[in-house]
């Protein structure tokens, strides 16, 4: 069917695709049955083989973290850190099972009220621990920290903004400010480590006991998914609870005593704060979920 514009014959586009469609079914249908039973069996081929690689891509990282994490009390060597570092920035979302159209990561509306964080585990042992964490738009994991652990984090889909801090003296304890005599408004000095957004595809960042921002918040700007190796995992029993902070500006207190060498201290005002521990936040809300990606093998 053709109309006329302007004195010249023009398809028209609807039914001029709709006469390719028709066309590709006639040859379609005239090909040999085994011409498209052929075709079929190499998508199918190809998926096998994208899924054994996605499979065989989580297996090489367990093993390696089997390798490098030695238990508590440990850290791994540079050589390790360098290792396992470069086949996380390798991993791709599809290689634990995710991809950038499920609904999850689609969806930027920011959800009704305090959006809750999904986690997954993919593997734990008293070594280590290898999990996913879900953050919808919003969503924030306070500011905590991971007592005597080495933690690899590859953000995996999505855009994060990242606050970390290391103590000024690991070694020291809580001091209580001279503005304030009370036990509970105990503060501890630390130094600012990272404050900056974050956007998949990026490095992993490695944190380790006392350096690299142990304590850190994550503060989704967009669906995100985030891949954790911690070493070793949180243990009640073991001593390495979650605790939680809130972070003061340093000028807002005047300084408190066992901070170390005041005059560097009072040099670096800017990337300075006071730390607080808190108890859990109310408004914290995480839910487990079964890890559905390509699975490992711990024989």
């Amino acid at each position: 069917m053709e109309v006329v514009a302007g004195g010249v014959g023009v398809a028209d586009p609807a039914a001029a695709a709709a006469g390719e469609r028709a066309a590709k079914r006639r040859r379609v249908a005239a090909e040999p049955a085994g011409r498209r039973a052929g075709g079929v069996a190499r998508r199918g081929r190809r998926r096998r083989v994208q899924a054994d690689a996605d499979a065989a891509a989580v297996q090489r990282l367990f093993q390696a973290c089997r390798d490098v994490f030695r238990g508590p009390g440990t850290v791994p060597r540079p050589d390790e850190v360098r290792q396992l570092r470069a086949m996380l920035d390798r991993m791709k979302p599809e290689d634990v099972g995710l991809s950038p159209d499920l609904k999850f990561f689609r969806t930027r509306d920011a959800a009704q009220g305090t959006p809750t964080i999904t986690h997954t585990t993919i593997y734990k042992c008293p070594n280590f621990s290898m999990v996913i964490l879900f953050l919808p738009r919003n969503a924030v994991i306070p500011l905590h920290n991971h007592p005597g652990m080495t933690v690899f984090s590859k953000l995996l889909l999505g855009s994060m903004h990242i606050k970390s801090y290391d103590w000024v003296d690991p070694d020291s304890g809580p001091s209580v400010s001279s503005c304030s005599s009370q036990a509970d408004d105990q503060l501890r000095l630390a130094k600012l480590v990272v404050d900056d957004v974050f956007t998949a595809p990026c490095d992993t960042s490695v944190l380790y006991p006392t350096t690299g921002g142990n304590m850190h918040r994550f503060t989704a700007i967009g669906p995100c998914a985030i891949l954790d190796i911690l070493g070793p995992p949180y243990s009640i029993e073991e001593d390495r609870d979650c605790t939680y902070y809130s972070d003061i500006p340093y000028t807002q207190h005047s300084t408190a005593d066992g901070t170390g060498d005041l005059n560097n201290v009072e040099q670096d005002q800017g990337h300075l704060a006071w730390l607080k521990e808190i108890d859990m936040p109310r408004e914290l809300k995480m839910c487990s979920v079964h890890y559905g990606g390509p699975p490992i093998s711990d024989k």
